[in-house]
């Protein structure tokens, strides 16, 4: 039940760039050129050398064996990683008159290369010169697919190779114009003043070569053959200007929801007056409680439609004004409120939701469900519903269509945490259990890590078995990737968990405070008072296996 009418992405065309890279007293550098004014994709940005495949690059790695003309790969380089260094090599030629090729043993020199036509079949220059393209010293840096709401669209191997010696590059003053050496860190700055225009891939990659101090580090980078990353960026509005999202970064997961075909059209901007719809029978309300715990606010979630009437998740605090909106965003027809916990940033609301909406079926206030607090929650945590959930309880809503929330019982976080599983739609509502930007606390006794692994691994299983692939969490933006989330979330845990073990083997007389500083050497100390919650779970987990004492 999409929000948006599907639109077919346009075709991506087969392109390849090549980041040529030298090493000087100052650092590493890059060379870039500024793309022609006129140009149809970027124009008058600078740019790395390159452009799309032709038949020919494909034609001569097919050829290559049984030519009388000289080429090298590598023994381990792909077949389409074979084509894209021969098309980065032709490209950075006819651009800017820079050629990864030798004449006998040494590299092409500048007086070599004026030799050659720029304008003429490339391949045959190269043959009629004895020239041996070496493309075995061109390595796969990255692969970037340009994002799916543009027109003109390319699937780019990002190369990267050493620039040869005794070179000098001459743009070709029709496609690309003013080449230039440029440290990384300085192209990233002159961007941020203005004064270097480049695009989301240039900065990204940018970023990712200031962490190499020299050439020989960001080659030995590259040696598996394989791309460090392949990423198809997703755009969206932010304080009303357009932005771009890689697939590890925290808004990609809801923009891959809300607009799978991707359309710029999704506000990411976190505000509380009004529900943000992420389908047609999904919306979310954020309430207004901020802070260094509940992140940009905790998410309500409003399931059903006109028709079937409405469930709301997590109505959050006593908040009249955040109730107001629930009941504005219902039309006040509410058939029942679930709790995934009883924390107060999560069901304190429920009562004041309740007495203020009616199912307008019945005419009845709905009935809170959820599952009692546990003998260990906190005093602010005492929570009683009116409905008991059980493990594989379903809530329904039926009308024109139909909403299933299926509970999974997932203690950990709480004695009493619920995640919510809605079959129709194969959306998982993760509570705390799951959170988008951080992990959440486990704080003992009401918490207890070892439960909260297990259920872990019961979402990995409910995940699965329901082809669940987007995650609504009570704090933060929709995840994907529901299953590599879970996954990658217990082994974060449980290498936390390894980082404690080794803090207290090498001091088994110290305390909390100097384990945390060892434990959670990687968290900024302003949270090692919250994460001690967390570490003494994962101290009573170890001390129930044995592991320390």
């Amino acid at each position: 039940m999409q929000c948006h009418p599907h639109r077919e992405p346009a075709p991506a065309r087969a392109a390849a760039t090549i980041i040529l890279l030298r090493d000087t007293p100052q650092g590493l550098e890059v060379l870039m050129t500024r793309r022609s004014a006129t140009a149809s994709f970027a124009p008058g940005v600078y740019v790395f050398p390159g452009g799309a495949i032709d038949a020919a690059d494909s034609n001569r790695h097919q050829d290559a064996p049984n030519d009388d003309w000289g080429v090298c790969f590598r023994p381990t380089q792909p077949d389409d990683l074979r084509t894209a260094a021969l098309a980065a090599i032709r490209e950075s030629f006819e651009e800017l008159g820079i050629l990864l090729a030798c004449q006998g043993n040494d590299w092409a020199t500048d007086d070599v290369i004026q030799k050659l036509d720029r304008h003429a079949n490339f391949y045959d220059e190269c043959n009629a010169h004895g020239l041996t393209l070496r493309a075995d010293q061109v390595l796969s840096f990255t692969r970037w697919i340009t994002d799916r709401d543009l027109r003109k669209r390319f699937d780019v191997p990002f190369l990267i190779a050493r620039m040869p010696p005794n070179q000098t590059p001459v743009a070709d003053e029709s496609e690309q114009f003013e080449p230039v050496w440029v440290r990384p860190a300085d192209g990233l700055a002159a961007f941020e003043r203005g004064d270097f225009e480049i695009i989301y891939p240039t900065i990204k990659t940018l970023q990712q070569l200031c962490a190499f101090a020299n050439v020989d580090a960001a080659l030995a980078a590259c040696a598996p053959e394989q791309p460090l990353y392949v990423t198809c960026p997703r755009a969206a509005i932010l304080n009303g200007r357009e932005v771009r999202y890689m697939e590890h970064e925290p808004p990609f997961g809801e923009l891959a929801l809300v607009c799978p075909d991707g359309q710029t059209l999704h506000a990411l901007d976190w505000q509380s007056l009004q529900p943000v719809p992420l389908l047609k029978n999904v919306q979310r309300l954020t309430c207004a409680n901020a802070g260094v715990m509940t992140g940009p606010g905790t998410n309500s979630y409003i399931i059903g439609t006109p028709d079937t009437g409405y469930i709301v998740v997590d109505p959050g605090p006593v908040d009249p004004a955040h109730t107001d909106r629930l009941r504005a965003a219902t039309n006040g027809d509410i058939r029942a409120i679930i709790c995934t916990h009883s924390h107060p940033d999560h069901s304190p609301g429920a009562a004041d939701l309740k007495a203020r909406s009616r199912n307008a079926s019945t005419g009845e206030p709905p009935a809170i469900h959820g599952r009692p607090h546990g003998p260990n929650a906190r005093p602010d945590s005492h929570f009683e519903p009116d409905v008991i959930l059980q493990d594989g309880d379903r809530v329904t809503l039926s009308g024109d269509t139909q909403h299933t929330l299926q509970v999974i019982v997932t203690p950990g976080h709480t004695e009493n945490h619920i995640c919510l599983l809605l079959e129709e739609d194969g959306l998982l509502l993760s509570g705390d259990h799951i959170l988008n930007g951080s992990t959440t606390i486990i704080n003992p006794k009401d918490g207890h890590m070892g439960d909260y692994l297990a259920s872990l691994d019961k979402l990995q299983a409910a995940c699965e078995g329901h082809h669940v692939e987007f995650i609504l969490p009570a704090h933060g933006h929709v995840l994907d990737r529901a299953g590599d989330v879970i996954a990658n979330l217990k082994a974060h845990r449980l290498k936390r968990e390894a980082k404690v073990k080794a803090a207290i083997d090498a001091n088994p007389t110290g305390n909390m405070d100097t384990w945390v500083a060892v434990a959670y050497d990687d968290t900024p100390q302003v949270l090692w008072p919250l994460a001690k919650r967390s570490m003494l779970a994962h101290i009573d987990h170890l001390r129930a296996s044995g592991e320390v004492p």
